[in-house]
This record gives structure tokens, sequence and C-alpha cells, in this order.
């Protein structure tokens, strides 16, 4: 399977983190955690995310597994 994640840093520190896997976020600091707790109360900005597998990594998955193979 195929998994997104999208991480926000602040000063080189992970300050919070989408996991399609998960399906929600995850904050590692006091801001990323009230940011955390926001954001995943708010269907659209969760949706966005969550399209993102579909919009994003599955299609590219699909080229590079395609390049992958021809050079096999």
């Amino acid at each position: 399977g195929i998994e997104y994640i999208d991480s926000y840093f602040f000063n080189k520190v992970e300050d919070i983190r989408f996991n399609s896997t998960v399906g929600r976020f995850v904050g590692y600091t006091e801001h990323g955690l009230k940011n955390a707790e926001a954001w995943n109360s708010d269907a659209g900005i969760l949706g966005q995310e969550q399209a993102e597998l579909e919009r994003y990594c599955k299609p590219s998955a699909a080229i590079d597994y395609s390049d992958i193979l021809d050079k096999t």
C-alpha cells in the first residue's frame, strides 16, 4: 500500500504531521498539538489531505513503478 505523509517543520523540528494511514494530524510540539486538535476537527482540511493520496501519490507511484519495470 501507499502511505502519504505531510510534515510541517519549524526551526528544523517537526511540529505536526498528517499520515494517511492514521487519517489525521499528529502534533509533536506544544504548538503542533494545538494545531493538530484544530485541524483534525476541520473536515475540509482533513479531506484535502486525504485526497492527496489519490490525486498525487497513486498516479506518481504508477509512473515510478512503470519506469522501474522498463529498466529491468
